[in-house]
């Protein structure tokens, strides 16, 4: 069935007119735009990323044409980034290459570090380094995290667009965070009941590759890979798909019809990391040989711009296991119905469905983002104000952004966030939304909620700072039982972690994409003892790197 689909997808994209490559989720592009959208200079599409070059490129090109609402900073930050997206302008241009480009182990025309690099009207690839060293301490101990890898994308005539990236990393130091739970690091993909880190006790070996191949046409896009997803806004983290879970092979489906709105679908292949039982063997040398049981995400949101700058979205997806299921790879099936018609009303059959909205003003109120994002695993609609009959499972976040006040180039950031208990939770353990056993969504988990603030200042093309801080309250882990229970345990029940940080950071980028980077972060943590009482303890980090590439 997988080998059909995408073979399928690859003779549909193929026969498609225009290529597509996305752009990783880590480059400041997207940040750029979102501060010009939220000043009303470009209206810029970001709910679903990452989003193509090709779509960053018109809106590039469209501050281009009219500069009159942007800083000077701003302008300086346009050009940088015009010679970043050449060729892409051009293709919007249709102008033709007159002579074709080849850059070997140096900087390209846009000031790219390339490997590799080779242009003309057929055929385009560019191959970079990535490359960081990032030394610091924690809890007053030594950490290093050294990486290296590959990135490269290319387009062939008008019809393909290809993108792989590929990194692998090394950290030591005694107070390393192998699996990084409580953190929005994404995870690595390692079990944690495994044992996976035989080489030193202080040490961490890992990788991440990642790879698309995608077309657009005039309304519409599609892609298959393997790559990271984010739903909605947050800067301080995302309910219903982020970062923290490593990526993962999915097939994507996009159609624009119209300005006013636009449609997004994703299936997605996730690890369970649970052992299928029926399915053990045993090697030569009686090794226990096996395998985990499959799951699968499948998602699909549209979103309606009744007037310039707002954007209302709206979405399902479902968590399922065992096999692939039709109903979930058709785009526009309501997949809540699907799950009754499959399961026959049990949920010892079922799946795991969940609901999800938000919407985004930007610049309604001058130079303001405001935004809000709610996730509903679970809701008793009958008995919603009844605390006794209560089953309300869900989280929400509410934030605001405002640019250039009072200062120009200035930024201020403010989040709230709020989880319920059993928010990503499952009592089928293959239903869990989760992937590698990383959240799919707020890396901070349920029974939780958090307020966050920072201040960004842009001194000049390429170098900012960053101050941040933000509180959690965080309850007690619970048994998945306990879900059925009603009334539901309380908000934050249990014995209570709260966790104070505050941090900052100076970044320069030299080039595109090669960075210096300081950051500090002071983290304190108040844990409840059985009186009632809190123990706290505080840890100091400090770091800093040069990377080429994240």
């Amino acid at each position: 069935m997988i080998i059909r689909i995408t073979l399928l997808l690859i003779v549909f994209i193929s026969t498609t007119f225009s290529q597509i490559v996305y752009e990783p989720l880590h480059r400041d592009v997207y940040q750029y735009l979102s501060r010009l959208a939220q000043k009303g200079a470009v209206e810029f599409k970001d709910q679903v990323k990452p989003v193509s070059r090709i779509y960053i490129a018109e809106k590039l090109n469209e501050l281009n044409i009219n500069s009159s609402a942007i800083t000077s900073l701003e302008k300086d930050e346009l050009n940088f980034y015009l010679l970043d997206f050449e060729r892409e302008l051009k293709f919007l241009r249709n102008e033709k290459i007159e002579n074709e480009e080849m850059t070997i182990a140096g900087k390209d025309r846009a000031g790219r570090l390339r490997l590799f690099s080779f242009t003309d009207n057929l055929f385009t690839l560019n191959v970079s380094p990535i490359f960081g060293y990032k030394i610091g301490s924690k809890d007053e101990a030594k950490l290093t995290h050294f990486w290296n890898g590959i990135s490269t994308y290319g387009y062939l005539t008008d019809h393909l667009g290809v993108s792989f990236d590929f990194r692998d990393n090394n950290e030591s130091g005694t107070t390393i965070d192998k699996f990084k739970r409580f953190t929005p690091i994404t995870g690595t993909n390692e079990r944690s009941d495994a044992n996976v880190f035989n080489y030193s006790p202080n040490k961490i070996e890992y990788s991440e590759a990642k790879t698309v191949i995608a077309a657009n046409w005039k309304w519409g896009s599609a892609a298959i890979g393997k790559e990271f997803f984010e739903w909605g806004y947050g800067e301080s983290g995302k309910l219903v798909l982020s970062q923290k879970a490593p990526s993962f092979p999915f097939i994507r489906l996009d159609i624009n019809p119209v300005d006013w709105f636009s449609f997004n679908y994703i299936h997605a292949w996730l690890l369970s990391d649970v052992k299928d039982t029926s399915d053990i063997y045993f090697s030569d040398f009686g090794q226990e040989r096996f395998r985990y049981r499959d799951k699968f995400l499948a998602s699909h949101s549209l979103t309606i711009k009744p007037i310039r700058g707002l954007h209302i979205s709206i979405g399902e997806s479902m968590i399922y296991s065992d096999q692939i299921e039709l109903s979930y790879l058709i785009p526009f099936m309501f997949f809540r119905l699907a799950d009754h018609y499959l399961s026959r009303q049990s949920n010892a059959v079922g799946s795991n469905a969940q609901i999800y909205g938000s919407i985004s003003s930007r610049n309604h109120i001058p130079n303001t983002h405001i935004y809000a994002t709610v996730f509903i695993d679970e809701i008793t609609i009958t008995h919603l104000f009844n605390p006794e009959r209560q089953r309300n499972q869900f989280g929400f976040s509410l934030g605001s952004s405002v640019v250039d006040l009072p200062l120009d180039n200035l930024s201020l950031t403010l989040e709230y966030t709020k989880i319920y208990p059993f928010v990503y939770k499952h009592y089928i353990s293959t239903t869990t939304y989760q992937s590698a056993s990383h959240n799919l969504g707020h890396w901070m988990g349920h029974n939780a909620d958090q307020i966050y603030a920072s201040l960004e200042y842009r001194i000049l093309r390429g170098l900012k700072t960053k101050l941040w801080g933000q509180f959690i309250r965080k309850g007690e882990e619970e048994e998945i039982t306990k879900m059925f229970v009603q009334p539901q345990p309380p908000f934050l029940f249990g014995l209570r972690k709260d966790y104070s940080y505050f941090g900052g950071s100076l970044q320069y980028e030299f080039l595109h994409e090669l960075f210096a980077k300081m950051e500090f972060q002071i983290t304190n943590t108040s844990i409840q003892q059985e009186n009632l009482s809190f123990v706290d303890k505080t840890m100091n980090e400090f770091y800093f790197s040069v990377y080429h590439g994240l």
